[in-house]
């Protein structure tokens, strides 16, 4: 379907949660939207890639890391095993490295910054818990709209087909 978050802002926006500038994109996909499913950790991407090996089911996983600038959480093989198991994209709160194999994926992926050292592997994190950040909720199984424009968080699917087209 054909959306842009400028047009869903004009039909929704009393409705839509509006993250704040300041997330780039880095995948080769920079419109993508689905369900949320999160991830809350620091320093640590063992949980982003248990959690990417699961059927993605075109859901957006949203990753807080905690706004580290020190690390990056997803590389181009985390990536490639995103799009091997139908993840719509990531939104991570963190860095990611590999950025020019990641601009190459079929994969949306809106990040702070890109960092070229790895994380650590401690096996730590949660799963499944409401993230902060941007100055945006973001709940399990609500729904992410990500475009050039920016983020959106709706409660529900919107209905894409109704909003304005210029």
């Amino acid at each position: 379907m054909n959306w842009q978050t400028a047009d869903l802002c004009d039909v929704w926006s009393e409705q839509l949660q509006i993250a704040c500038p300041g997330l780039r994109h880095f995948g080769g996909v920079q419109q993508f939207q689905g369900p949320i499913a999160t991830l809350k950790l620091f320093e640590d991407n063992s949980l982003v890639r248990s959690t990417l090996e699961t059927p993605g089911e075109g859901r957006v996983l949203v990753v807080d890391g905690g706004s580290s600038l020190r690390c990056a959480l997803l590389g181009d093989q985390l990536g490639e095993l995103a799009v091997r198991n139908g993840w719509a994209g990531l939104v991570i709160h963190g860095c990611v490295r590999d950025s020019v194999a990641l601009s190459r994926l079929p994969l949306g992926v809106y990040a702070l910054a890109s960092h070229p050292l790895k994380s650590h592997k401690r096996g730590e994190g949660q799963s499944g818990l409401t993230v902060q950040f941007a100055g945006v909720r973001f709940t399990p199984g609500e729904q992410v709209y990500v475009d050039p424009d920016g983020l959106l968080v709706a409660r529900h699917a919107l209905h894409l087909s109704t909003a304005p087209q210029d």
